[in-house]
């Protein structure tokens, strides 16, 4: 054999060794996860939904791991902030990220330059919930039925407003999937968070906005706000008699929220399934499903597999809407 022969076949053994190696010691490390606390970032202020689910879930976190689960909140730029700081971490387990279809779906389609690409930045880990939302108005608007707003809608194109809790929020992904199923423009009024947009709509200063039933379900109950329809493809228990806007008019409308964990790409895998079973064992405690009936929020608690699908598909169905709906963000 050359030397170089020589060279190449030590090379080669040595690389096969590192790898064998390497499979041995990953299920040690896994093992032996997590041996420190764990940070989870949520790219929200406190007191929002996702920051009340992270605080909801962070005990019984806590007693599956064995460890402090530390939340971060990181808010700013719909997420972007916080997606830097995941996908910025050392990629073992202990900077998770709590996420919505803004900063892991769509961000990248709205603004011209965007630091992180969530899909190269992170692997996914779970879904935890998803959620419609309620189309409602003030209850002195003059829309006493989603019909009623759907005509008027046609009727003077590009004169009736919604609020949003901001560009590229799940309530104005909502509103601008409305304006292309009608073919007809609509004012979108961006706040920062949904609590300034409700305030207005209360106002009259909106003429309608889609929101989460959590903040809104106490507004419909003292009769403060009308709910026309929910956002999903189908109806929801704690609104039975409220249509969806498929069946209002809008055939196959179905938008709907949800939050998700990610963690930075190249996390191994057993560490990631470790993390799956962590978050579905605490979507399993009855207090926490108890809490989250109330806030009217779906379960999901999909394996990482399956998020990854539902986040390939989301994403497609996000280019089209930003194309088709002109949605951006400078």
């Amino acid at each position: 054999m050359s030397h170089r022969g020589f060279q190449a076949g030590t090379a080669a053994v040595a690389a096969a060794c590192a790898a064998v190696f390497a499979a041995a010691a990953a299920p040690a490390h896994a093992a032996d996860f997590p041996g420190k606390p764990v940070r989870l970032v949520v790219g929200f202020p406190p007191g929002g939904a996702s920051d009340i689910v992270a605080r909801l879930l962070q005990p019984h976190l806590q007693k599956d791991l064995g460890q402090p689960v530390v939340i971060e909140n990181r808010p700013g730029a719909n997420g972007n902030i916080a997606n830097e700081v995941v996908a910025r971490a050392e990629p073992d387990g202990y900077t998770l990220l709590l996420g919505n279809p803004g900063p892991l779906v769509l961000n990248p389609f709205l603004y011209k330059r965007v630091p992180i690409d969530p899909v190269k930045a992170f692997v996914p880990v779970t879904q935890l919930t998803e959620s419609p939302m309620v189309v409602v108005v003030p209850a002195n608007s003059p829309f006493r039925s989603m019909g009623d707003l759907l005509a008027r809608a046609r009727q003077q194109p590009g004169k009736l407003s919604y609020g949003s809790a901001g560009n590229g929020s799940s309530m104005h992904v909502a509103g601008a999937t409305l304006q292309v199923r009608l073919n007809t423009p609509l004012i979108h009024v961006p706040y920062k968070g949904s609590g300034p947009a409700l305030n207005d709509l209360l106002a009259g200063q909106l003429d309608f906005m889609a929101d989460s039933r959590s903040t809104t379900l106490p507004l419909i109950r003292d009769g403060r706000l009308r709910a026309l329809a929910v956002t999903g493809g189908r109806r929801v228990a704690d609104l039975p008699d409220v249509p969806t806007v498929a069946e209002a008019g809008v055939p196959n409308f179905d938008v709907t929220t949800w939050l998700g964990i990610v963690a930075p790409a190249g996390t191994p895998a057993p560490i990631v399934q470790r993390l799956h079973a962590a978050f579905a064992g605490a979507l399993k405690q009855p207090s926490v499903q108890a809490r989250l009936a109330e806030l009217g929020t779906g379960i999901k608690a999909s394996t990482p597999a399956e998020f990854a699908r539902a986040l390939d598909a989301e994403r497609s169905n996000a280019r089209q809407l930003v194309r088709d709906s002109g949605m951006s963000i400078e």
